[in-house]
């Protein structure tokens, strides 16, 4: 009996092994998105110009266009981590989850490409 129990050096080892890796890619990105929304927000409550000029002021400053294009990127990868976990948790004919998961990549990617467009018009 003891022999099956799968237990030691001869173990059945499956799975992708993302474990770690996504627990800490998940932790940066949230705290680049938390560092970026409180720079954000003392800029906002500093401001004395609550127009769109005003708003676009703040988006004209190279630093500024640098660190909202890396808070975004790291959103997008962030959300790129969790929903490719569910999709591989809930979704399990393999055909339907690498169409989903490309879905996902091609709407970041162009997600990212719209938004880094936008930054560098103003």
């Amino acid at each position: 009996m003891a022999a099956n129990n799968r237990v030691g050096p001869k173990r059945l080892v499956v799975g992708a092994h993302y474990g770690l890796r996504d627990w800490l890619a998940q932790r940066v990105t949230a705290v680049v998105m938390a560092v970026y929304t409180l720079i954000l927000l003392c800029w906002f409550f500093a401001a004395h110009d609550f127009s769109y000029d005003g708003w676009a002021s703040i988006f004209a400053i190279q630093w500024m266009k640098l660190a909202t294009l890396v808070a975004l990127l790291s959103l997008f990868y962030h959300a790129w981590v969790g929903i490719r976990d569910i999709w591989m948790d809930y979704v399990k004919p393999v055909g339907l989850r690498l169409l989903l998961q490309a879905l996902t990549i091609l709407w970041l990617v162009a997600c990212a490409g719209y938004a880094a467009q936008i930054l560098w018009r103003v």
